[in-house]
C-alpha cells in the first residue's frame, strides 16, 4: 500500500541530494510532489523522469531566500491543488570558514537560505496546510545545531535556530491539525559533504565516531522524512529525529 497515496507534497532543495531523494521517495509512495529547487534544470529533469513513470511531479524554480518566488510557488498550489498535504524544508546551504574570518555576506547568505527561508515556506504554506485538514511540516535541522565543529559554527547556528523553530510551531500549528517535526542528519554523502569526506583522516575521524560506522545515504533520510510524513507519525509533533548512524548519542 502506498504511504502517501493522493497526498500532496512540496519538497524544497530537490533537484538533488538528500531533497531528491526525498521527493523520488514520495512520488513512489503516491504523492504529487512539487520539486523545488534554485537550479530549475535539475528539478524539471527529475520531474520529467518521474511522469515518463506515470508518477505526479511538478517543478518550479524556486530560491527560498527571494520571498517573490515562494509567493508565486504557493499561489500555483493553490490554484492547481488547493491545498498541501506535506511539506519538506530541505533547502539549504553551507559556508565553512573559521567564525573570526567569517564576513556578513558569508552569515547573510546562510540565514536567508537556511533560517528565513525555512521560516518564509512554514508561513506562506500555512494557508495550504491548514486546508488539508491534516497536514505534516518536516524540517531539516542537523546534529550540528546541538554538536560543535570548527568552521561550522554560523551554519549550526541555523540548524539549531531550525530546531527552535520546530518546537514551537509544533504547539502554535497544533490547534490546526498540523505536525511539525524536525530531522538531524549526520553526515550524509550528498554533494555538499563531498570535499570534505574526500579527506581520508577527516573521514577516518568521522566513522571513529559513528557508532554504524558509515556515512549516511539521502535515502536514509528520505525514508526518515516518509515516516514524519506519513499518517504512521499521526500522533508525534515537536519532535527531531537524528538520522546519523548514533554519532550524536556517543560522546
Amino acid at each position: 500500500m502506498q504511504r502517501l497515496k493522493d497526498k500532496i507534497a512540496l519538497v524544497t532543495g530537490s533537484s538533488a541530494g538528500i531533497g531528491r531523494a526525498v521527493a523520488k521517495l514520495f512520488a513512489e509512495e503516491g504523492a504529487h510532489v512539487y520539486i523545488t529547487d534554485i537550479d530549475g534544470e535539475g528539478a524539471e529533469k527529475l520531474a520529467a523522469e518521474l511522469t515518463a513513470r506515470k508518477l505526479g511531479a511538478t517543478a518550479m524554480t524556486v530560491d527560498v531566500s527571494r520571498g517573490q518566488d515562494v509567493t508565486a510557488l504557493m499561489r500555483t498550489i493553490e490554484q492547481t491543488h488547493r491545498r498541501l498535504d506535506v511539506v519538506v524544508n530541505n533547502a539549504g546551504i553551507n559556508v565553512r570558514t573559521d567564525f573570526r574570518h567569517m564576513t556578513d555576506s558569508d552569515w547573510e547568505r546562510l540565514r536567508d537560505v537556511n533560517l528565513d527561508g525555512v521560516i518564509r515556506i512554514a508561513r506562506d504554506a500555512f494557508p495550504l496546510m491548514k486546508a488539508s485538514g491534516s497536514a505534516s511540516l518536516v524540517n531539516l535541522a542537523s546534529i550540528m545545531g546541538h554538536r560543535g565543529m570548527r568552521t561550522l559554527a554560523a551554519y549550526g547556528a541555523t540548524k539549531g535556530a531550525i530546531s527552535a523553530l520546530t518546537r514551537g510551531l509544533a504547539v502554535e500549528y497544533a490547534p490546526f491539525n498540523i505536525r511539525v517535526n524536525a530531522l538531524a542528519p549526520g553526515f550524509i554523502e550528498t554533494a555538499l559533504t563531498e570535499r570534505v569526506l574526500k579527506i581520508k583522516a577527516f573521514s577516518d575521524a568521522l566513522l571513529s565516531q559513528t557508532p554504524l560506522q558509515r556515512f549516511g545515504t539521502s535515502e536514509d533520510v528520505a525514508q526518515a522524512a516518509l515516516f514524519f510524513a506519513s499518517d504512521e507519525s499521526s500522533f508525534i509533533t515537536g519532535a527531531e529525529l537524528a538520522v546519523d548512524g548514533g554519532m550524536a548519542a556517543g560522546l
